[in-house]
């Protein structure tokens, strides 16, 4: 009888066991540890393999012989900034420079400001035909250099504008404009509309609301813009050899061709020359970097 007593007695009085601690819940959407290292992997080798092209330019710009790209473990011993030096005083390096940055610095302008005042009344204004002339725009940008180098010759010639910077203006205005007017007519589409209205009630022409009012709003529109304007008529090759005739009036990129000739390339002059092509739209792109994000993603939302 006590023996029967005392047994629940003495198992009662043991002390319990700690509970097991709950696992914890991966809140939803987070990514597990090895999808994280994994992605981070993938990531490190995507800008490995962005930046090897780069480097690897960077590193044949540096050997002194025009074939040490065949070896490039001999350059290492040899480094040299000759080839810079050659670049820049024994060619028409300068000349290009100064015929490229007209080119491009005009086409950023002139194609910015067709292009803004085309998506703002497209944006805004509900004109016959506005989807039509937007739906034109795109349709333009289908078809390839190749197929668009001929007749723009031809026209060209016609209007005596072979061997012009400002037919050359022209030409690149016409591949940046449409796609810039896509852009930034989805970006005044995030622009309230009451902005204009308040405008209007101030007394403002449609001109002046959008002068002063919308586009200091839409400035990471137009730096998206303006980056994209600039770059496709600073590192354009085919239109520029095909329009310019005169040497005079190289821009870089087709003056890093005369490097190459039928029976000679001059392989660590154009990768030094390549290098200095570089340097102005990578400060572009440090200049506006705040403001391209914002610009793409606003008027890829809306368009």
């Amino acid at each position: 009888m006590s023996t029967t007593t005392d047994r629940p007695t003495a198992l009662a009085a043991r002390p319990a066991a700690p509970a097991a601690k709950p696992a914890r819940a991966r809140r939803r959407g987070q990514a597990s540890p090895a999808a994280r290292a994994l992605s981070h992997a993938a990531l490190i080798l995507a800008s490995l393999i962005a930046l090897f092209p780069v480097v690897w330019i960077l590193y044949v710009s540096l050997g002194p012989d025009k074939t040490d790209y065949l070896h490039p473990g001999a350059i290492f011993d040899k480094m040299t900034l000759s080839n810079y030096h050659k670049v820049l005083f024994d060619t028409d390096f300068f000349s290009w420079f100064g015929n490229a940055f007209l080119v491009s610095g005009i086409t950023t302008v002139f194609g910015v400001m067709i292009a803004a005042s085309t998506g703002y009344a497209v944006s805004r204004m509900r004109f016959p035909g506005h989807r039509p002339l937007m739906w034109s725009l795109l349709v333009t940008q289908m078809f390839p250099i190749a197929v668009l180098i001929v007749p723009m010759y031809t026209i060209l010639s016609e209007l005596d504008l072979l061997d012009s910077y400002l037919g050359l203006i022209l030409v690149y205005s016409t591949t940046t404009v449409p796609y810039c007017a896509w852009l930034l007519k989805g970006y005044f589409d995030t622009i309230p509309v009451e902005i204009d209205e308040a405008g209007r009630v101030d007394g403002l022409t449609p001109l002046g609301t959008f002068w002063r009012l919308v586009l200091p709003l839409a400035r990471p529109g137009l730096a998206v813009a303006a980056f994209y304007s600039f770059l496709t008529a600073w590192a354009e090759v085919a239109f520029a050899s095909t329009f310019m005739l005169s040497s005079d009036k190289y821009t870089l990129a087709v003056g890093l061709q005369t490097f190459v000739s039928e029976h000679d390339a001059q392989w660590n002059l154009m990768a030094a020359t390549a290098v200095l092509i570089a340097i102005p739209s990578s400060v572009l792109f440090y200049l506006v970097q705040r403001h391209l994000v914002t610009g793409l993603t606003a008027g890829a939302s809306k368009s």
